[in-house]
């Protein structure tokens, strides 16, 4: 009992002597807690410090309370890094937007929100920025949400940066005529995101001849963007030469890539401002191009190239000796990574019958490692019946042609011609001799000149390689390709673009309207129906194109008499007498009529190295490519995760809420 009686005594005590109770109705007992009001307070956060004000206040419009919640968000990390991330287009004008947001501006104790119309002008100007890197415009720059009108006492956020300009200049800024955005070239190196919004911009100005697609993307999920120009590019048109142009296809080879970015300007502009040339050439043709096939590369040279260049002396060597980017993501080098079709026509080139062209790909091919860019450019070529394509590297001054494998036992450097190997010589000369200086033997470099003669050269008798993407233009399709390298300079200063543009561009030019040279035509059937697949063969050449979807054909010839014929299963060969000028310069017309026949069999081909349509339209035939790249994305996450942007790594941050905000199609 006595213990129980010390204990409640000390309870007693600790009672007695702690603080009495907040009473309100005893006065002077204690003082009620009084909230401190929020204040005007510096601008401290270091992104947001050339804001044309000092003072602001939290909790900010977004609802952070303080300096640290603001600093801590993803939208004040989108700030820091937007300029990098949308390649310096739109800054400061973006960062200077957001901060008016995270620190608004602050005056007499009173929070101050920006103008609508600010807002308003650098959403029309700056969207597509976001656009070219799929990026949704961030909500926090909703400006029908966090802006009011100029009659609710708004303030304009660029105030300080269009002090820095004139009035003329700051009307520009705001917002800019597109027509100047589209056809001015500047001749400097475009970013990713630079060079998406350049081609947008160019689609937008003439949308009438240019529209853009997708072909698919990088290993990091960059897209593949091609622009098409013609009369109606979005679709083939019966008997209109399509082409295409590849650039960048290594990363570190850039020069083709920015060549291609200035010709979409210039195709654009020139057509708008009535040059008979480029209309004629719209006009007539579908024109493809992709300025850069390996944009992964292309980063990693870039950064390669930052790197590197404050350890080189002033007078030391550039970078064009690195080869720092010129594999895609998966150190894939795409130029080894078609199928090589260009063995299988060697092994069975002394066989009665073998055929040079429609070469299915092997069905091992799949099993191998096939880069997402290859693969989505083999898709690309196999569904547009290209006439004619070049692509462009760097590290040489010449144009190669196929094959690019050499037919010597052990494979070394030999002359290896293609079949069609006098109109491949007609092609590269077309270029060499349209370029400033390439088809000048003072002018040559690298380790062409040995052997190239006058700008041209058997990619074989150069650099025997196997699987590269010439060869299986030629080999696997209707389309005949060169490969141009445009310098031994790899990646040039930029200062020498200009002149890159001077000594290419009638060359572009002219090499385009080689695809209207040779025969082109119809075949029909009795009834005046189109034949799909029908053997256009050319006496002499061992080499055949197919007709297209609508019995459509192109066959490029150089100048002289040719004895052409038509052949389909079940169907009487039909054969004429064709006769080219030398100085025609329009592809001839001819057509051909297929009448029905019971096949002989004497005058079947028995060589079974002529496959089926069936064994040719086998593409992945075993889902080969899908299921290793899904695996890779299951080894990463243990489930298969939505595509996600490249850039949703920098702002996804583990243990935060997931920025879904960043996402355009979330």
């Amino acid at each position: 009992m006595s213990i129980m009686l010390f204990i409640l005594l000390q309870l007693f005590a600790l009672v007695s002597c702690s603080p009495r109770r907040c009473d309100p109705g005893i006065r002077g007992l204690c003082k009620p807690t009084v909230e401190e009001k929020p204040k005007c307070t510096d601008v401290s956060l270091s992104y947001c410090d050339d804001m044309p004000y000092t003072q602001t206040m939290f909790p900010n419009i977004l609802g952070h309370k303080t300096r640290e919640d603001a600093e801590a968000g993803a939208e004040y990390l989108l700030m820091s890094v937007v300029e990098s991330l949308l390649g310096g287009e739109c800054n400061p004008e973006i960062r200077m937007l957001g901060c008016s947001v995270l620190t608004p501006r602050c005056e007499k104790q009173k929070v101050l929100r920006p103008c609508w119309t600010t807002c308003e002008a650098v959403r029309k100007r700056c969207s597509h920025a976001f656009d070219a890197i799929d990026m949704a415009w961030p909500y926090f720059l909703d400006c029908d949400r966090f802006f009011v009108s100029d009659e609710e006492e708004c303030y304009d956020p660029l105030e300080g940066l269009k002090a820095e300009q004139n009035e003329e200049a700051v009307d520009s800024m705001e917002i800019p005529p597109p027509e100047d955005l589209a056809t001015t070239i500047q001749f400097s190196y475009h970013t990713n995101a630079q060079m998406i919004t350049t081609l947008k911009k160019v689609e937008e100005r003439c949308s009438d001849i240019a529209t853009t697609y997708s072909i698919g993307r990088s290993m990091e999920g960059r897209e593949l963007l091609v622009i098409a120009f013609s009369v109606n590019p979005g679709e083939h048109e019966l008997l209109e030469p399509e082409l295409k142009y590849i650039g960048n296809m290594h990363g570190n080879e850039v020069l083709g890539r920015q060549l291609l970015i200035y010709l979409a300007q210039y195709l654009c502009s020139e057509y708008l401002l009535g040059n008979e040339r480029i209309q004629t050439l719209i006009n007539t043709t579908r024109i493809h191009i992709l300025p850069s096939m390996n944009p992964d590369g292309y980063e990693v040279a870039v950064a390669g190239l930052q790197d590197n260049a404050g350890n080189d002396d002033e007078e030391g060597p550039r970078y064009d000796s690195s080869n720092i980017g010129r594999n895609n993501a998966q150190n894939v080098d795409l130029n080894r990574n078609f199928p090589d079709l260009t063995t299988i026509v060697y092994s069975r080139r002394k066989r009665k019958g073998a055929r040079t062209d429609h070469i299915p790909i092997p069905d091992y091919y799949w099993f191998g490692k096939v880069a997402p860019e290859t693969y989505a450019v083999m898709k690309w070529i196999r569904s547009i019946p290209f006439v004619l394509s070049a692509n462009f590297h760097g590290g040489d001054l010449v144009v190669s042609y196929p094959y690019d494998l050499s037919k010597h036992p052990l494979e070394r450097n030999m002359f290896s011609p293609t079949p069609d190997d006098q109109v491949f010589k007609f092609l590269a000369k077309t270029y060499a001799n349209a370029h400033e200086s390439m088809h000048l033997e003072s002018a040559q470099c690298g380790s062409s000149s040995s052997n190239s003669q006058r700008g041209i050269i058997n990619g074989a008798q150069w650099s025997s390689i196997a699987g590269s993407m010439q060869d299986f233009n030629y080999l696997h399709t209707n389309c005949f390709e060169v490969t141009v390298e445009l310098g031994c300079d790899k990646f040039p200063p930029e200062e020498e673009l200009f002149i890159a543009w001077h000594d290419n561009h009638d060359a572009l030019i002219t090499y385009m309207e080689t695809a209207h040279r040779g025969i082109k035509g119809i075949v029909q059937d009795e009834e005046g129906n189109g034949i799909k697949g029908v053997r256009i063969s050319v006496r002499g050449i061992r080499h055949d194109v197919t007709t297209a979807e609508n019995g459509e054909y192109w066959r490029l010839l150089t100048p002289g008499i040719h004895i052409v014929s038509a052949t389909a299963p079940g169907y009487a060969r039909a054969m004429k007498k064709v006769h080219l000028p030398p100085r025609m310069y329009k592809a001839g017309r001819v057509d051909f009529l297929l009448v029905k026949a019971v096949p002989d069999p004497e005058v079947q081909v028995q060589d079974d190295t002529i496959l089926s349509i069936d064994s040719y339209d086998r593409f992945d035939p075993y889902n080969q490519y899908e299921r290793y790249t899904l695996m890779a994305d299951v080894s990463q996450n243990q489930e298969v995760r939505e595509e996600k942007p490249w850039w949703w790594n920098y702002f996804a941050q583990p243990g935060g809420p997931a920025p879904t905000w960043l996402l355009k199609h979330y």
